[in-house]
């Protein structure tokens, strides 16, 4: 039977293999180079095919259900004469038994270099595509790399650079170097397979033969078949615009409204009140009376007026009856607050599912549930369960954990980072993480995303929603759950996303996701994407103040994949002006500690405007405030020579300084568009992440660490890297 009527027969519900030709047939039609063979029936068959291909030869065992056949010892290689060809058809014969449906013969094809690819349903995110090295290899070392079909060429070339032994491509011992272009033509068939026939459940081919001429072959495949039905069901995406009555409410509904201290029924109330929000605020609770000064109302029917938005806290048990009151009162948008849902086993999910459906039928959107809340500080609405204020800003950001939201809010507000809004989604029994990402994709006031994740309801619309993003916009991610013990902890918080990390890593380099490993990096990239310019490429200079930290600094550019160019002779004659003889003469450019401060302004201008760089971190030059200050109350102290006026001129001039060097980094990034990041000397409470300047299109960004400021050009440098790919695809 050909490949063809495999496909076409009657689908049994369970996986069936296709055999080694039929797999292979199937995957020529794909333009995937495979080895030429004859399929036989007999012994003397085997030797007239094995005369007509020419010795040596392979001979194999074939049948759908061999599927070792090297352990089984089913593969008998470099058989050079009819004798030797009977011989291993008679132990292929005995060994396979009723298993066996003929006889593979192959030409002995030479070749040192052995890779792997392959296709597989991934359980969320559909067709992958696999490359690595293959052979013996393939299992022990696992050194693939994966991507999503449909890939593009682009996806396809990354894949052959992204694996450890990427040097097995090129000339290697006498063999010439792989030809590329077949091996992305394998790739890209495979893509097609994976989105034409949702049905093939996976592809091995092992090994992918690299011969001495550079030529790809397929020398054994496997195709296996899953005709079981698909009926996984998805929340269906949510309207964008509807998103919007959540962030921009007039009036508030507080439904579970309590006097008492420390319920989610006041803490939310009295946070909203406090923070300034400029809507009518409605409490309700059976009780009546006032809370916080403010009437209480015993029913939303009661309430004067439209209600835009219904904050909820009341128990789980009591929610459903709350749907046919907003339903009369026209409330669209409940914001639920209350857990014991979904996240707490059965009986929770159980109650969560009865209420969406109620609720859609309604035609009542829920947040939630199980959230710590929303803010938007553009109308000063911060309805969290913690006290945290951010000033307005482009990031938006979306967290699965409540308390990791709340935190990173936190940090938020004490750098001084910018928030275009925040929303703890909870156990997003209706609104999901694909729909926030629409809605940023819409919202001209976002300019960076930021996203806290452990699971996904919709693996391949994620996906989707994310390559569309991230072409416009840069996401910065965190994912939970990635080791096992954080996988256990993710499922029982927010259900955790059962694939395999590699696959999601994947699923970031195709869209564009900034994926970072801890949580202070998403703040430290989104001040950054939020704040600079990106840079062109990854040629990195450094100035500092002193000549270690700058060979620490070079040292991360180089482990975080920056270079560090040498300086043209053109600025080491400018510089050679300014700087004591015994300066560096090279990048980083160590500026040996001068107290001039002209210095760093004119170093920093030589360096903005040299075309051989693409960004620029410099070190020390910020927190000299505070050195100087520490020495003054010092020399007050020990030195009568010295006035307290004479040390807080000091002290106010060096200030004046840092604030003029700031303006200046940001019209030099403004001028010359590349991105300058610095690394403060000391700290303060006085000191930021960001530093805004009246009117500059940029902001200055300073961090505490050569770490912090190395990794964030090296994530910039890679969305730019993506960015430049999709303008090619």
């Amino acid at each position: 039977m050909n490949n063809r009527a495999v496909l076409e027969q009657e689908k049994p519900k369970e996986k069936i293999p296709l055999n080694e030709h039929e797999s292979k047939q199937l995957l020529k039609e794909y333009g995937i180079p495979v080895v030429n063979e004859m399929t036989v029936l007999t012994q003397s068959d085997a030797v007239d095919a094995a005369d007509e291909i020419g010795y040596p030869v392979v001979l194999k065992g074939l049948g759908s259900t061999l599927l070792h056949k090297t352990e089984r010892n089913l593969v008998h290689l470099n058989l050079r004469d009819p004798q030797a060809v009977i011989k291993a058809a008679q132990s292929i014969t005995a060994e396979a038994g009723h298993e066996l449906e003929g006889l593979l013969v192959q030409p002995q094809v030479p070749g040192k270099r052995e890779f792997v690819s392959g296709l597989f349903q991934d359980a969320h995110f559909g067709p992958v595509v696999m490359f690595g090295l293959g052979g013996i290899f393939t299992e022990i070392l696992s050194d693939i790399s994966l991507r999503l079909a449909p890939l593009t060429e682009t996806d396809a070339a990354e894949m052959l650079d992204e694996i450890k032994a990427k040097s097995l491509l090129g000339n290697f011992r006498g063999e010439k170097a792989a030809d590329r272009s077949q091996l992305i033509r394998t790739l890209l068939g495979l893509s097609r397979i994976g989105m034409e026939h949702p049905d093939i459940a996976e592809i091995d081919i092992n090994p992918l033969l690299i011969t001495p001429t550079g030529d790809a072959l397929a020398l054994d495949a496997l195709i296996v078949m899953d005709n079981a039905p698909r009926n996984k069901e998805y929340l269906p995406p949510i309207d964008p615009a509807s998103l919007g009555y959540f962030f921009h409410p007039k009036p508030i509904a507080f439904v579970g409204a309590s006097g008492k201290l420390g319920k989610w029924g006041h803490i939310l109330l009295t946070s909203t009140i406090s923070g300034g929000f400029k809507g009518e605020i409605y409490p309700v609770n059976p009780r009546g009376g006032t809370i916080a000064g403010r009437q209480v109302y015993p029913s939303v029917a009661e309430i004067p007026g439209d209600v835009d938005l219904a904050v909820v806290t009341v128990p789980a048990s009591k929610v459903m009856d709350l749907i046919p009151q907003f339903e009369e009162k026209g409330i669209r948008n409940m914001l639920l607050i209350t857990s014991g849902f979904g996240e707490t086993g059965t009986t929770g999910k159980k109650l969560e599912e009865a209420l969406v459906k109620q609720a859609r039928q309604a035609g009542i959107l829920v947040l939630g549930p199980n959230t710590m809340g929303i803010c938007n500080p553009h109308i000063n609405l911060f309805c969290t369960g913690s006290n945290v204020r951010p000033r307005p800003g482009s990031t938006a950001v979306v967290a699965q954990s409540g308390n990791m939201g709340m935190q990173l809010l936190a940090f938020a507000e004490k750098q001084g980072i910018g928030i275009r809004g925040f929303c703890g989604s909870g156990n997003e029994s209706m609104i999901t993480i694909e729909d926030y990402m629409d809605a940023f994709e819409l919202d001209k006031s976002t300019h960076t995303v930021m996203l806290y994740i452990e699971s996904v309801k919709n693996g391949r619309r994620f996906f989707e929603s994310a390559r569309r993003l991230g072409k416009k916009k840069p996401i910065v991610l965190l994912k939970g759950g990635q080791s096992k013990a954080g996988y256990r902890a993710a499922a029982s918080h927010t259900g955790a996303m059962a694939s395999d990390t590699k696959v999601f890593n994947a699923v970031c380099r195709q869209t564009g996701i900034v994926k970072v490993d801890q949580s202070m990096d998403l703040l430290d990239l989104s001040a950054s994407f939020s704040s600079l310019p990106l840079p062109r490429g990854n040629r990195t200079a450094i100035m500092t103040l002193g000549g270690g930290w700058g060979v620490v600094t070079a040292d991360l550019c180089s482990e975080y994949g920056l270079k560090v160019p040498e300086l043209s002779s053109e600025i080491v004659d400018r510089l050679d002006t300014l700087l004591p003889s015994y300066w560096s003469k090279s990048n980083p450019v160590d500026l040996v500690g001068e107290n001039d401060t002209r210095l760093p302004m004119i170093a920093m201008e030589e360096l903005a405007k040299w075309d051989g760089c693409d960004a620029i971190i410099n070190l020390g030059i910020l927190g000299r405030r505070i050195m100087v200050k520490n020495l003054g109350d010092s020399v007050l102290k020990a030195d009568p020579a010295y006035s307290p006026e004479f040390v807080e001129s000091m002290n106010k001039a060096l200030a004046e300084f840092e604030t003029k060097y700031i303006e200046h980094i940001v019209m030099l990034m403004e001028k010359y568009q590349k991105p300058i990041i610095g690394v403060s000397l000391l700290t303060d409470e006085k000191d930021n992440t960001l530093y805004r300047v009246k009117g500059g299109q940029y902001k200055g960004v300073f961090f505490e660490t050569p770490e912090r400021a190395v990794k964030a050009i090296a994530r910039m440098y890679e969305y730019q890297t993506f960015l430049t790919k999709t303008q090619h695809d």
